[in-house]
């Protein structure tokens, strides 16, 4: 696997996950815009790498924003912010990533040209954290598997929704490693398909064990004894462990407590939004209808027709069995044992 996104040449360059799996393409963005653009369309998806391609698209603006009068310079950076602020609602690292960006900044008086280098510097170490992290997560997962199991991951948290390696992909990666007789069985994902395009060409490009199936075959195989734990990832937790993934994972937290399978979540202590006290205060994105009516630029369904496409759902503290972050496992009761993490930190 190569990194997701990187920064060379006073450029952003990230994989097209839109083209996967079939074609590996690399997009060269040479502004925010362009960044802003990638982030909305999914070229570039998932919670972590979201947020280091908005500290990206930061360092770009900064860059060529064409004034060194520090009034001009951030009125331009603010508009830059505030349209990678608008490109997807529900993803936290995205406004985490900015927020990091703008720290630096009010922190102490710099020039305009020691506020560009700054930025990069940030937003390259952003990154870095980021593939750091994403190992601890990892090898902090391990504990929790067998050998021997069958897992089930929905959508994707692998190398490609972060800079490298993934969270809920990473600590698959981390137990493979250790415990190699376990088997993968990964959801589809309706309606885009990361885990068919994404999920199954990441792991069976690294021959990891890895079975596709349809979103609704999770509970006849869980009712089979086929799968015995669940492992997902997360774009925004609620301060008291409510998740908000992928759509479908709801439904996957409730079939997994019905059958009393351990339902993990996979996520950096960026993904956990403090602010937020229960997952209904956490907004919802809702996309094109077009991702429902097509598949690959194919019409399914009648013309004209009524189309609800929420990209993501909300899975209950009382549903999850464990958090794992680069801090260690977070077990319920999570409200409790999260203002811990956030005091800590």
């Amino acid at each position: 696997m190569r990194r997701t996104i990187e920064w060379k040449e006073n450029k952003v360059i990230m994989i097209d996950q839109r083209k996967l799996p079939h074609n590996l393409e690399i997009i060269t963005c040479k502004n925010h815009h362009e960044v802003a653009d990638a982030i909305k369309k999914m070229a570039i998806r998932g919670a972590p790498a979201i947020g280091a391609a908005a500290a990206y698209g930061m360092a770009l603006a900064a860059i060529n924003i064409n004034s060194d009068n520090m009034s001009e310079f951030l009125q331009e950076l603010e508009k830059a912010s505030n349209e990678l602020s608008l490109t997807r609602p529900t993803a936290v690292n995205l406004f985490w990533a900015i927020k990091e960006i703008w720290s630096i900044i009010e922190r102490e008086k710099y020039s305009v040209s020691e506020i560009r280098a700054n930025i990069l510097l940030k937003a390259e170490q952003i990154a870095q954290q980021d593939i750091q992290t994403n190992y601890m997560i990892g090898n902090n997962g391990v504990e929790l598997f067998d050998d021997g199991d069958n897992i089930l991951t929905h959508c994707n948290a692998g190398s490609l929704a972060t800079v490298f390696y993934g969270t809920a992909l990473g600590v698959i990666r981390s137990v493979f490693k250790k415990k190699v007789n376990i088997k993968v069985f990964a959801d589809e994902t309706r309606p885009v398909l990361q885990g068919a395009r994404l999920t199954a060409w990441e792991l069976k490009s690294e021959k990891i064990p890895i079975t596709l199936i349809c979103d609704s075959v999770a509970g006849f195989l869980m009712f089979e004894k086929k799968i015995n734990k669940v492992i997902v990832g997360a774009d925004r937790i609620a301060s008291n462990g409510d998740v908000a993934n992928k759509i479908g994972t709801y439904s996957l937290s409730v079939l997994a407590k019905e059958h009393k399978i351990p339902f993990y979540v996979a996520a950096p202590i960026s993904t956990i939004d403090f602010s937020i006290k229960r997952g209904n205060e956490i907004p919802i994105e809702e996309r094109d209808k077009e991702e429902v009516t097509n598949i690959m630029g194919q019409s399914i369904a009648p013309i004209g027709i009524d189309v609800y496409n929420p990209a993501f759902d909300v899975t209950p503290n009382k549903n999850v069995s464990a958090i794992i972050t680069e801090k260690g496992i977070i077990k319920p009761p999570f409200l409790t044992n999260l203002k811990k993490v956030n005091k800590n930190n």
